[in-house]
């Protein structure tokens, strides 16, 4: 199992961003969970295997109609389990 944790920077609030990131997680079979962050960014933390992962983080990159994705800041994955299924927190 591969773990993501990463923060995407640019226009992806208000575009549709968290909805495109679950419906990417659960068509993968990821676990994990994605939110919105007080400074514009999204922040994502997925699992899965390697292929998944790699796709997911490709379709965060491109992000859904709308979006303008600027970069991506990996964060340290953490050891705790990850929601299933994938789930977008408030």
């Amino acid at each position: 199992m591969t773990r993501f944790h990463v923060v995407v920077r640019g226009r992806v609030q208000g575009v549709g961003f968290r909805w495109f990131v679950r419906e990417a997680a659960r068509d993968l079979g990821l676990a994990g969970w994605v939110r919105n962050r007080s400074d514009g960014s999204v922040e994502v933390a997925v699992e899965g295997d390697d292929h998944s992962v790699k796709s997911m983080r490709d379709a965060l990159v491109r992000g859904p109609a709308g979006a303008s994705v600027t970069g991506l800041d990996e964060l340290d994955a953490s050891s705790d389990a990850l929601e299933r299924p994938f789930t977008i927190l408030r």
